[in-house]
């Protein structure tokens, strides 16, 4: 099914307590520059948007000069996520023009900090879904930067504290500049274009298959086959699960098979799902198009979740209580992941050569990528070459 809004890498944003507050609610992200101290900028090609009523198009953006604890990176491959299409196209209310968005980032490291440990340059290097947090709150200390309580700071279409008034550029551009933690390193043995998507679908649909225990023996159900779903798959398959790929689409069922779905489950089909049911122990849903959940919380066992990772345009219809109440069953939420966990699931599919399948795409047709991803017509994601960037 397409996806109607963006995965979860930004949607924290919409949060009470979001970023884009940050200016009203006085509150700076620690170990950031004070917004009175400004690092030398450099000029950086990129793609954006000026309003949401016109398509992306060549812009020129600053990127600071890296800072004593900065790494700076020549992005190489930008993943392209269905976030990207909503702010670019103003769908959501909080977005800032112009914007530049990109936050599945592979490249090469370009200039390191004084202060910096763990990155030289021409190291491999990766970056995802945010670029900062509070550092300080419990959440940021377990390393669940992405629940930073006082609102991560997203790689795009966040205040950004080094250029006052404006907000953070994403990796549709040339180069970015990155504080070290929140910079991460990509295994030598993984293809780099493949790799972007790990940075926001990877880690979205890893995290909570590692959360909810999907361990060798368990039964976990996918739920969709897109960009989020087709990396679930790969991974609940290489944690050992007996895994069962939920789907509308008869020509999805061999794609399925291949990327490691021992069964494929036309989800339209109540006899399919009916032999199926109180079975589960996990099963992960992508789609992110209002739908009646009962159909899975009919399959759990007790003590099973259904866990989503995709917001819908309208709310679901309330499911039913019974399921919930019967079996003790649950229905949760995932966003992304914090950079600890990140870092393993880039470690883990370096030493299980998992990438994500991918169609690459020069800079210039990114608005004919989105209205192709509009009709699920992608297998499975776009991946930009930066090369194509002049």
């Amino acid at each position: 099914m397409t996806q109607s809004v963006p995965s979860p890498g930004l949607t924290l944003l919409l949060a009470p307590a979001s970023m884009s507050l940050l200016p009203h609610l006085g509150i700076r992200p620690r170990g950031t520059s004070h917004p009175e101290i400004i690092t030398m900028a450099h000029k950086a090609a990129a793609f954006a948007a000026q309003t949401g009523k016109t398509p992306l198009a060549p812009f020129t953006i600053d990127r600071r000069e890296p800072g004593p604890n900065d790494v700076q990176m020549e992005i190489l491959y930008c993943g392209v996520c269905h976030s990207d299409l909503h702010a670019a196209r103003g769908e959501w209310e909080f977005i800032q023009f112009p914007v530049v968005p990109g936050h599945e980032i592979v490249g090469k490291v370009t200039k390191v900090g004084a202060n910096v440990k763990k990155f030289k340059v021409g190291d491999r290097s990766a970056v995802g879904c945010l670029v900062d947090s509070c550092r300080g709150c419990g959440n940021c200390g377990r390393g669940l930067e992405q629940y930073c309580e006082k609102g991560m700071v997203g790689t795009y279409a966040s205040p950004d504290v080094h250029f006052p008034g404006k907000m953070t550029y994403g990796g549709y551009s040339k180069s970015i500049t990155v504080d070290e933690r929140f910079v991460l390193r990509l295994p030598d043995k993984l293809d780099l274009a493949a790799s972007a998507p790990l940075l926001c679908a990877g880690i979205t649909t890893y995290s909570p298959l590692k959360h909810w225990g999907a361990t060798k023996g368990k039964k976990v159900g996918i739920v969709g086959l897109g960009g989020l779903g087709h990396m679930g798959v790969k991974f609940a398959h290489a944690f050992g699960c007996q895994t069962v790929l939920f789907t509308t689409s008869e020509s999805k069922v061999a794609d399925g098979k291949r990327l490691g779905a021992d069964e494929v489950v036309i989800s339209k089909n109540e006899a399919e799902m009916a032999k199926h049911a109180n079975s589960f122990d996990f099963i992960l849903n992508t789609v992110a198009a209002s739908h009646n959940l009962d159909a899975y919380t009919n399959l759990l066992r007790v003590d099973g979740t259904l866990c989503l990772v995709g917001a819908p345009e309208h709310p679901h219809p309330s499911p039913t209580v019974w399921p919930l109440l019967m079996k003790r069953c649950s229905i949760a939420g995932s966003l992304i992941g914090g950079l600890p966990e990140t870092q393993e699931m880039l470690d883990f599919c370096g030493k299980h050569n998992i990438v994500s399948d991918i169609e690459m795409i020069p800079i210039q047709k990114i608005n004919e990528s989105y209205e192709r991803m509009l009709k699920s017509d992608v297998r499975y994601r776009f991946v930009i070459d930066m090369a194509s960037l002049q």
